[in-house]
């Protein structure tokens, strides 16, 4: 059961990433400082970086959390599920919840900086979900081989989302089914070490 003070750092957490977004769309990731955040937010810098290591950091906290449940997850599918599939289950319910915010994922694709600390946690996140794999007893080989590819399948979602969106104007939302395109892209890009 998580406690009272779990959930305020959580929710004050969300309440920073909230507002260094509304700052970053604004008025630009780079001319946005973390005083500025603090200062949105009512808190001191100090207070800032008690809950994030850096300004990148702000955008990506649900990113960590967000490891450690598809890894919790993975482990607790039925063990006779092959790891392509079950990769594919566990991906698919979190697919909507890992892309929802389009302006965040404009402002990460034009920011270097952003995308950068996006790979790194990505990296973070993808090791966790490896290591549930293998505790399924999936080979160290496979199980990395299969966590990467099914993130090259969530980016192509997400980028062909996106392209969608674009094309139908901004702030309009992409017109692709996106379970439906996640379901092709898993179906296209199944590894052939698990067929």
């Amino acid at each position: 059961m998580e406690g009272l003070r779990d959930r305020t750092r959580r929710a004050v957490r969300a309440e920073l990433a909230g507002r260094a977004l509304e700052l970053f769309t604004t008025c630009g990731f780079d001319e946005t400082t973390v005083d500025d955040i603090a200062r949105a937010a009512g808190m001191s810098r100090r207070s800032f970086f008690r809950y994030f290591p850096s300004k990148e950091d702000v955008l990506f906290g649900q990113l960590e959390a967000m490891g450690e449940q598809v890894a919790g997850e993975v482990a607790a599918r039925p063990p006779q599920e092959g790891p392509w599939e079950c990769l594919h289950a566990v991906l698919r319910g979190w697919e909507a919840r890992i892309n929802t915010q389009t302006e965040v994922m404009r402002l990460v694709e034009r920011t270097p900086a952003l995308r950068a600390r996006l790979l790194q946690k990505r990296d973070e996140a993808r090791a966790r979900i490896v290591e549930a794999l293998i505790g399924r007893g999936v080979a160290a080989l496979e199980a990395d081989l299969a966590a990467a590819a099914a993130g090259a399948a969530l980016d192509t979602v997400a980028r062909e989302w996106l392209r969608t969106d674009e094309s139908a104007g901004e702030g309009a939302g992409g017109d692709a089914d996106r379970l439906e395109l996640t379901d092709r892209v898993f179906a296209m890009l199944r590894p052939a070490f698990l067929s």
